[in-house]
């Protein structure tokens, strides 16, 4: 025996509850199916546990992709203000802590909530957890072979995300099923991801783990460059925080990344042009700036005496010290890789769908949604937002 639905959706993440929810309160018969034991793991563990469920000032821009324009409808169509909207609705406090970011007040399971809520007002059949053993199209419908039966719909809706965090459930079943049907797809690499160095290399700054500052950063090829002002944390393997996992996004193996630890003081022309007046040991006056741990490791990485006044040393020697702090350049050997990453870049090449519905070209009911697809957005708020906006859209053609 098989059960019929209008719509099934594989994956109860942000994107597939949001894309089943939609549907089901369009008055389809859906159904939700997911291998996880526990619901939305990814929306419980963002933003520290409050979930940074999307930003003010999220539009086109902010997302990555091999055909960047394509975001710009889902985007326009669904907007952060019409997600606010729905937190409003449901009663959800929350609060803006940075560059337009939103968090929840009290939890990230105030969204699960939501969306769970949103969905049963659709009446979206739940099969959680299930595993997908293997999905096939006979003639318009397709067959999804379960755990726990087989299941027959006119539409297939892929929600099923990334590699990122494979811990908590990450898989390739969206890459699988597009090259079961033929479908391109852009290689897939970890992102916004702290960045690791050769441990030999990087022994100099292994003291300075912990320390945080804000930073300018740098990175990516002459097309698609990166350039952000945000806080950097020094790791015992290498470089993560704010700066680094929105830089992740922009770099790639083997090019280096540009840093600028000071970027309110040009060090090395203050130096030698007040140096005369400044009576400060090197060390001393350098821990106004910085941290004074920082500062310390950073004179001994240059070999420079702390206890030293700075009228002593020599005006190239100070030039080269400005030139470390607001040029450093380093080239990452590699990333923490997918068991850090916030999220997958590449995936379903979105030149195979259409961008009002998100549906393969080729395969009629056949739409890939969410992290699945070849949209990535900045740390902050925006990948939730394509969540919800890929979902609204995919839902809206059902």
């Amino acid at each position: 025996m098989s059960e019929a639905f209008d719509v099934a959706v594989i994956g109860a993440g942000a994107a597939g509850m949001m894309c089943a929810a939609v549907a089901g309160q369009r008055g389809r018969r859906v159904v939700l199916i997911d291998h996880a034991p526990k619901l939305a793991e990814k929306i419980r563990i963002s933003g520290g546990g409050r979930c940074n469920f999307t930003n003010t000032d999220a539009n086109w821009q902010h997302y990555l992709s091999q055909n960047p324009h394509f975001c710009r409808s889902a985007l326009a169509r669904y907007t952060p203000q019409d997600f606010i909207g729905l937190v409003k609705k449901h009663g959800i406090p929350f609060h803006e802590k940075h560059k337009g970011q939103l968090f929840c007040d009290r939890s990230a399971e105030d969204i699960i909530q939501l969306l769970k809520s949103e969905c049963e007002q659709g009446g979206v059949q739940w099969r959680v957890p299930v595993a997908v053993n293997r999905v096939s199209k006979e003639g318009e419908r397709f067959r999804i072979e379960t755990g726990r039966g087989e299941l027959r719909a006119e539409h297939l809706v892929i929600a099923t995300g990334g590699l990122s965090i494979p811990k908590i459930g990450a898989t390739d079943f969206a890459y699988r099923i597009a090259k079961q049907f033929d479908i391109p797809l852009i290689a897939p690499l970890p992102g916004l991801v702290p960045l690791t160095f050769d441990a030999a290399g990087w022994v100099p700054y292994v003291p300075m783990a912990g320390i945080s500052l804000e930073v300018e950063i740098e990175a990516g090829e002459r097309k698609s460059r990166g350039h952000f002002r945000e806080d950097l944390l020094f790791t015992h393997r290498g470089l993560s925080g704010p700066a680094v996992l929105q830089i992740s996004n922009f770099w790639r193996e083997g090019l280096p990344i540009s840093l600028n630890l000071l970027p309110e003081l040009d060090v090395g022309r203050v130096l030698v042009e007040q140096k005369s007046s400044i009576r400060k040991a090197i060390g001393n006056w350098l821990s106004q700036y910085l941290p004074s741990r920082l500062a310390e490791a950073w004179l001994a990485a240059n070999a420079v005496d702390p206890g030293v006044r700075v009228a002593e040393l020599p005006d190239q020697q100070l030039r080269r010290l400005g030139d470390s702090l607001n040029r450093w350049q380093l080239t990452p050997s590699g990333s923490e890789g997918y068991r850090k990453a916030e999220v997958t870049l590449g995936g379903v090449d979105t030149r195979a769908l259409s961008q009002q519905s998100m549906a393969v070209q080729a395969v009629p009911g056949l739409h890939f949604i969410g992290e699945a697809v070849d949209v990535t957005g900045w740390l902050g708020g925006y990948n939730f937002q394509w969540a919800w906006a890929s979902g609204v859209a995919a839902g809206l053609s059902l």
